[in-house]
C-alpha cells in the first residue's frame, strides 16, 4: 500500500506521535488527524469561547486539506469531540459554514478532556 504523509506549516505541528494527515492509496483517501485550536504560528491555544476555538480548528483542518490539494468539499466523514455537549449548537454554527451543502457524515461525542485543555477537537476523512 502506498501512502503519503501530508504536512502544512499553516496548521499546528503534531504534538505527539502522529501525522497531520495520511493520503492513501494513490492520493484518493486522506485521513486527517484531530485538530485542536492551536495557532500554528505560536503553537498556543487561541483565546475565546468554543466558537472561537472551533473557528481555529476549522482553519487548521482547511490548511491540512490544502496540503493534499483538497477542500472541505472532499470531506466525507468527521468526528467532533467536545468537553461539553451543551456546546453542540455553537460548534454546529461554525462547522456548518464550511459545509453549506451536502455535509459529510459525522459523529459528535462528549469526552472528559482534550489535549491542552481544548474544548473541541475535530478529525476528518476526505476522498478525492
Amino acid at each position: 500500500m502506498t501512502r503519503k504523509v501530508l504536512h502544512s506549516d499553516n496548521a499546528p505541528k503534531a504534538i505527539g506521535p502522529y501525522s497531520q494527515a495520511i493520503q492513501a492509496p494513490a492520493g484518493t483517501t486522506t485521513f486527517l488527524s484531530g485538530q485542536i485550536p492551536l495557532d500554528p504560528k505560536t503553537g498556543e491555544m487561541v483565546q475565546g469561547d468554543v466558537m472561537a476555538q472551533t473557528e481555529q480548528v476549522m482553519k487548521n483542518l482547511e490548511a491540512v486539506l490544502a496540503a493534499g490539494g483538497l477542500t472541505f468539499a472532499h470531506v466525507v466523514r468527521c468526528t467532533i469531540y467536545l468537553t461539553n455537549l451543551g456546546d453542540f449548537a455553537k460548534v454546529n454554527e461554525v462547522y456548518g459554514r464550511r459545509f453549506p451543502s451536502n455535509p459529510p457524515s459525522r459523529a459528535t461525542v462528549q469526552v472528559a478532556a482534550l489535549p491542552r485543555g481544548a474544548q473541541v477537537e475535530i478529525d476528518a476523512i476526505a476522498v478525492s
